[in-house]
């Protein structure tokens, strides 16, 4: 018997017929899904390929607002109350911006005097008795008033006062007779030779004279007080000493007591300016040591007093030996020093920019440490004037108080520099919070170096200039938001130990 066979490719046309067939008759039930399915896929497509055109740097995207994913995880309200509880105020509210940062290393340092100007000696020239002390230690005194009054006793100074006075009496004796011999001489009375005798007389008693007023300078003497000597006849008995000018060596320190001075109580409390001196006027000098009193005996050179001039002082930093390399960069550079005062009750106060001066070419054999010197400026703080009329000032920085320097060894420009208290830390990210309208985003944020003070951003698109982020509390809206979540607070978060 012979059996027919349908072929293969009529058996494919009838297949595909009826499958058409059945999905005709039943497509209400599959149509619905397969559409869904389709959608779904197109979207995930059109998703990843706008991660990949944010990823190289679309800027038409990143000029749209670079907005970040919003959900409320990460999401932050806070009411008046809370941004008051966590000091968040519109000074704490600034928009970003790019500034060059300078990574520096943590030094400690003490305030000193500068040798040869902070403190300055008062001395006499000459031996004598104080007869007045008019003033005050602790006061503050203004340089050219007076301090004290001698009654000179000194037996070299007055034998050499007197012999110049006897030199200058006879030499007016042979001046005025010369005058005489002249014209004699010319009327043939007398010789020639007589006058040039006279002469030659005049001529030895101006050579002593010469030696005794270098005799007088070497004892203490100016040269406008010789004269005054010489010109009035008179001996100096009384000697006024005076504040010295630490710089301006063209005043007198040394004046007879008929020459006017002005009194140690120099201005009046109603003008003196409460933080620095007259304009015009040097700054006042702190009358540290009195060493004598009304009625002593004194020797020549002996020191009567301590002035110290604390307008300017130094700042002594001590680094270790290897620190030597940035101080010289820092130094080359001329970037300058940064001063951290601790201040009981009150934040660190700083004040920038001090001139590094010079290290030091030794290091010191017990604390092997290397100190370098930096340039601190001074002012008044405060002032006051008892009834006396004396004046005492209060310096803001005084000798022995400590401090920190931070010293700038390197410089990175175009950073995003936020305080530390701006940047929250949870394990191995680190986050802040961007102000968007009426709440916080909390936005991740890739940190390039962080010290004790600063935290640099790296300006990889997370976050960009124009962005206003808080600037304090993210350790706080850290933990506000994970109790939001319900999760637990790790108490340790954001804080550096």
């Amino acid at each position: 018997m012979h059996i027919s066979r349908v072929p293969w490719g009529w058996a494919w046309i009838l297949i595909a017929i009826g499958t058409l067939g059945v999905g005709a008759a039943t497509w209400a039930r599959w149509w619905p899904a397969a559409q869904e399915l389709v959608s779904s896929t197109i979207a995930g497509h059109q998703s990843r390929s706008s991660l990949d055109s944010h990823d190289n740097g679309d800027d038409s995207h990143a000029h749209q607002g670079h907005e970040h994913v919003h959900d409320d995880a990460a999401t932050l309200e806070l009411s008046p109350q809370a941004l008051g509880n966590i000091g968040l105020t519109a000074e704490y509210l600034k928009p970003l911006a790019l500034q060059t940062f300078q990574r520096t290393i943590t030094v400690p340092g003490i305030i000193t005097e500068r040798p040869g100007r902070t403190l300055v000696q008062v001395s006499t020239p000459v031996a004598g008795v104080i007869t007045h002390v008019h003033a005050v230690q602790g006061e503050a005194v203004e340089p050219g008033t007076l301090l004290f009054e001698i009654r000179i006793t000194a037996e070299a100074l007055v034998s050499t006062q007197t012999e110049l006075l006897k030199t200058v009496g006879e030499i007016d004796v042979e001046k005025r007779e010369i005058a005489r011999l002249t014209k004699a001489t010319e009327g043939g009375a007398i010789p020639q030779k007589t006058l040039l005798e006279r002469q030659y007389a005049k001529d030895k008693l101006e050579v002593m004279l010469g030696a005794y007023r270098e005799s007088l300078r070497l004892l203490g003497l100016s040269e406008r007080q010789i004269d005054d000597i010489t010109g009035q006849r008179r001996l100096l008995r009384d000697l006024q000493i005076v504040a010295p000018f630490p710089d301006d060596h063209s005043h007198e320190d040394f004046k007879p007591t008929d020459q006017p001075v002005r009194p140690v109580a120099f201005q009046d409390p109603e003008t003196t300016p409460k933080t620095t001196s007259a304009p015009g006027q040097p700054y006042p000098l702190l009358l540290q040591q009195v060493n004598v009193h009304k009625g002593q005996t004194i020797a020549a050179g002996e020191t009567l007093a301590v002035l110290a001039d604390f307008s300017e002082l130094y700042i002594e930093g001590q680094a270790f030996e290897q620190d030597l390399p940035s101080l010289r960069q820092a130094a080359s550079h001329g970037w300058r020093v940064t001063a951290i005062f601790d201040e009981a009750g009150s934040q660190p106060q700083q004040m920038p920019g001090l001139e590094l001066l010079y290290p030091a070419s030794a290091i010191h054999a017990d604390s092997r440490t290397l100190p370098f010197f930096v340039r601190l400026p001074n002012e008044i703080a405060g002032q006051s004037r008892p009834d006396t009329q004396q004046r005492f000032v209060e310096w803001r920085y005084r000798l022995g108080q400590r401090l920190q320097l931070l010293v700038p060894v390197e410089e990175w420009p175009e950073r995003l520099v936020l305080p530390v208290a701006a940047v929250a830390r949870d394990g191995a990210d680190s986050f802040v919070f961007q102000q968007n309208g009426d709440h916080f985003d909390r936005v991740p944020v890739k940190v390039e170096h962080r010290d004790s003070r600063s935290v640099v951003v790296a300006n990889d698109g997370s976050l960009f200039p124009g962005d206003v982020v808080a600037l304090r509390g993210a350790h706080q809206m850290q933990m506000a938001l994970k109790n939001k979540a319900g999760g637990g607070v790790d108490p340790h978060a954001g804080h550096n130990h």
